[in-house]
This record gives structure tokens, sequence and C-alpha cells, in this order.
């Protein structure tokens, strides 16, 4: 899932301070699962926005909507008057959202919430973890289903660097796992340990986050 995190309820503050007609939008997806951007996350950050314009003396009207999801248009159908009758809305979505929110209606400002972090997974409650860095060309297959792109903070192909210790990477010893030692471990754990003799090539970037945003067509699948 993509992962986020709220801004600093002040930066946000001052990016629709100007706004007499506002709406919160919260997305029902990955950011509902992360606690970010969800109806409860909605409610709560509509709720210091109006204790604080009071604070300060603004008179704004606040509502709150979440839709299931902000990446697909047909979900916006249930809150388009309420989007046609901001003048801004708050975005509770992930970048991809926010932005897929303004396309969908011209002419309409449209704010970010959150800051998007990165494609993770559920470690433990509270606590999501960065599993695929999207580069569009899946190497698991190579290396026993663990992603040295993603958890290896060099992103190395070809071994360790040999400033992990103890299992734990040097750049942050406290935090993080040596994501070669995850390899090695998982490949040793399936008897695959010789396949990490092959040295890999070069990874090629272009497929994914070089030559502009990237876009996936299925015939099959158009109408």
């Amino acid at each position: 899932m993509i992962t986020a995190e709220r801004k600093p309820f002040g930066e946000i503050a001052d990016m629709v301070q100007d706004a007499k007609k506002l709406l919160i939008l919260g997305c029902g997806s990955c950011v509902t699962v992360c606690m970010a951007g969800g109806e409860k996350e909605v409610a709560m950050l509509a709720s210091a926005m109006r204790l604080a314009n009071r604070k300060a003396g603004r008179k704004a009207d606040i509502r709150e909507a979440t839709i299931e999801r902000q990446c697909d248009r047909e979900w916006f159908d249930k809150v388009a008057e309420d989007i046609e009758w901001a003048d801004a809305v708050l975005s509770m979505a992930c970048g991809v959202g926010a932005q897929f929110c303004g396309e969908a209606f011209e002419g309409k400002r449209v704010v970010p919430a959150l800051n998007t972090k990165f494609y993770g997974a559920t470690e433990r409650q509270g606590v999501w973890v960065e599993r695929c860095a999207g580069c569009g060309k899946c190497v698991l297959a190579d290396f026993g289903g663990v992603c040295p792109i993603a958890r290896c903070s060099k992103s190395l192909l070809n071994g360790p660097c040999g400033g992990s210790q103890d299992g734990k990477c040097e750049v942050d010893p406290d935090r993080l796992d040596c994501g070669w030692q995850l390899i090695h471990d998982r490949m040793k754990l399936l008897g695959l340990l010789d396949r990490l003799e092959a040295v890999q090539p070069l990874k090629d970037w272009s497929a994914g986050g070089d030559g502009g945003p990237g876009r996936i067509v299925r015939e099959d699948a158009t109408l």
C-alpha cells in the first residue's frame, strides 16, 4: 500500500487560511490503513481547523467527506456537489489522489494534507515499513523474495557494502536491518544460496521514473 503521514497542522492551516468554504476529503484505501487520511482523521483535522479558525476570528464553513478511493474517477460522484461548493479541497489522500482530484475537477483548488512516503506493509500495529520502490522491473525472483532496491539502504544488487554489523545497516544501526543480511538468510533458508554468486547486470532504471510519467495500457480492459 501507499503510506503517508499528515503534514504539520500549521502548514495545512496556512495553505487554506483564505478558504471560506473548505471541504476536507478523505480516502478510504491505503491512507486509511496507515491511519493518515481516513474518516477518523478527517474528523480530527476538521475539528482542529474549526478550533483554529475560531481562535483566529476567521469565519469558514467546513465540510467533511471520505470516499473509497481518490485515484478512481467514479468515486468522486458522491461528493461532486461538495467539491463544486468548496473554495478549496483539502485532500487527505496520497499525492496520486490529490492530483487526480484536481484533474477530475478542473478549476478547483486542491491542496494536500499529507506527505506521501513509500510503498509499504504493516509490520505490526502502528508500524509501516517500506517494501517496494516501484522501480518498474521487479527482481524479487533473484533474491529470494527480498528486494535489494528497497531493503538495502544503498540499493546494491551485487552483495553487501561491508558496512553492516550484527545484521544491522550502518546507515541507521538502531532502526534498519541490513538488506543483504536478509537476502542471505532467506536464500540460505530456501537452499538457493549459490545463486547469489551470479553477477547482476546494471539496473535498468528506465523502467521506472525515467522518460516521463509511467503509463500502463491494457487494451483488453479499455472501452
